[in-house]
């Protein structure tokens, strides 16, 4: 599916897409970084953290990878799996659930509703999957500016949690008619 928004093409991505994936973390993380937040990706680039590489290898092969594109450059990216990441300390959901593993987009093309775009993807495949749940999970800290982001794009905060000391954030957005 190529679902278009805004000039925003997201189409659905692949292994040969791990290292645009890889390319987009690592600036992100020197964003983040940029403006005071080291905590929640620190400051090595992502490209170089234990496993970063494998991650995103996995994210590209095991689950459901889309791409944002401009004009044919990749301007976001957004990967979907039916649950949280066994590594996180995430209650199941107790229904059949998508949920987003990575959202990221390049901030060279901030302010053009990528995220949101990619966000409403993700809505339009759980419910093409006959699922009715859409759940992520984020960090928590500074001003909790990325849990607003997650609200303004439709998403309810639910459980908090710790991560060692990462402070953590699940949101769940209903995208169709609760099962039963």
């Amino acid at each position: 599916m190529n679902d278009t928004t805004e000039g925003i093409r997201i189409r659905p991505g692949g292994p040969a897409d791990a290292a645009t994936i890889l390319g987009m973390l690592d600036a992100a993380v020197v964003w983040m970084n940029g403006r005071g937040n080291t905590e929640q990706w620190g400051t090595t680039p992502y490209s170089l953290t234990a496993g970063g590489v494998e991650r995103v290898h996995r994210y590209t092969t095991e689950n459901a990878p889309y791409l944002a594109e401009s004009d044919g450059t990749p301007v976001g990216a957004l990967v979907l799996d039916s649950g949280p990441s066994p590594h996180m300390p995430v209650k199941p959901a107790g229904e059949p659930e998508r949920y987003v593993r990575l959202l990221v987009s390049d901030r060279r093309h901030a302010g053009r509703g990528i995220g949101a775009a990619l966000l409403e993807h993700a809505a339009e495949e759980t419910r093409r999957a006959g699922v009715a749940l859409l759940r992520v999970d984020c960090w928590a800290g500074g001003g909790g500016e990325l849990v607003a982001y997650y609200e303004r794009n439709g998403f309810t905060p639910t459980d908090r949690f710790l991560s060692g000391t990462w402070p953590g954030q699940v949101l769940a957005r209903r995208v169709g008619p609760p099962p039963g």
